[in-house]
């Protein structure tokens, strides 16, 4: 698995100051996805090494690490997750799998749900894709906290 790019974000995981790392490989080709260059095998490979100089450059600034990706391994993710839990950092998964992953315990919030271009994103009212947080053992979805309400 490599890393295509990384970004600290605001948008990605509510309530969050997030290290986001796009992730290559993406087995998923949804139609309309805004990223089709991370479905090539492109970037840096991934590993505890390189997530800890990441962690050395930018881990006073953030509070959770997301992996963007990473379908094609997700057992590989969750061990990358729970190596960022030992940092004492919330972790998140961008998924395009319907499903949660093996190991959900590796992770403090999931995004589930491959990219349908009539349904939109996580923004949208009527998107198929839902945010979910991990409270107390249980999922929630907090899918509702992309969607601004019309008044």
């Amino acid at each position: 698995m490599k890393v295509a790019s990384y970004d600290i974000v605001f948008q990605e995981v509510p309530g969050e100051v997030t290290l986001a790392l796009n992730l290559s490989g993406c087995p998923c080709h949804c139609p309309g996805c805004h990223s089709r260059h991370l479905a090539e095998d492109i970037g840096e490979p991934i590993d505890e090494a390189l997530l800890d100089g990441l962690l050395d450059r930018y881990g006073e600034q953030i509070t959770c690490v997301c992996f963007m990706g990473g379908d094609q391994a997700p057992a590989y993710v969750a061990r990358l997750a729970q190596h960022i839990h030992t940092k004492k950092l919330r972790t998140a998964w961008y998924s395009g799998r319907t499903h949660f992953p093996a190991e959900p315990e590796s992770f403090d919030y999931v995004k589930l749900g491959g990219y349908v271009e009539a349904l939109g994103g996580l923004k949208s009212p009527t998107t198929n894709q839902r945010f979910y947080r991990r409270q107390d053992g249980e999922w929630v979805d907090e899918t509702y906290r992309f969607q601004r309400s019309a008044f």
